[in-house]
């Protein structure tokens, strides 16, 4: 590239490991991308509800309700892809760094995470284990983000 001119302004350069590493998140969001758009279709069913929307830690987080549900839900909160739907924000709270292992999880896995997920529970199932306590994407998640 040749020197800058008083007409060329000059541009700053990005050092390359910083290049390295956007490109590199922007890959593991667009592998997770099929698991975030079924969270985004199903924070998009919740918002005539009531849900609020924020971004926190990379996530978009949807509280569905503003205060604990009257009957339990079957979950307090649920990661797909980037987006993480929670009941209400004191579930979100308490969950969050659970719910953040399942991201870096849905980066890893991509599309096949949802499937792999499922098949791991059912595969705890058949040995005759806890399809949800004893799945390993579980078990990852409350080793290193607890709960």
């Amino acid at each position: 590239m040749p020197p800058p001119t008083p007409a060329m302004p000059r541009r700053l350069s990005v050092p390359k490991s910083l290049r390295r590493q956007r490109l590199l998140h922007a890959a593991r969001v667009f592998w997770a991308a099929p698991n975030t758009l079924i969270g985004l279709a199903l924070g998009l069913l919740l918002l005539p509800l009531g849900a609020r929307m924020r971004r926190v830690g990379g996530a978009l987080e949807i509280t569905a309700l503003r205060q604990p549900p009257r009957r339990p839900w079957p979950f307090a909160a649920i990661t797909l892809g980037h987006v993480i739907v929670g009941t209400h924000a004191q579930a979100l709270e308490r969950l969050r760094a659970h719910e953040q292992v399942h991201v870096h999880q849905c980066e890893r896995w991509g599309p096949l995470f949802l499937p792999a997920y499922l098949l791991a529970g059912a595969w705890q199932g058949l040995r005759g284990r806890d399809v949800y306590w004893d799945n390993p994407f579980e078990v990852e998640a409350r080793r290193v983000g607890g709960c």
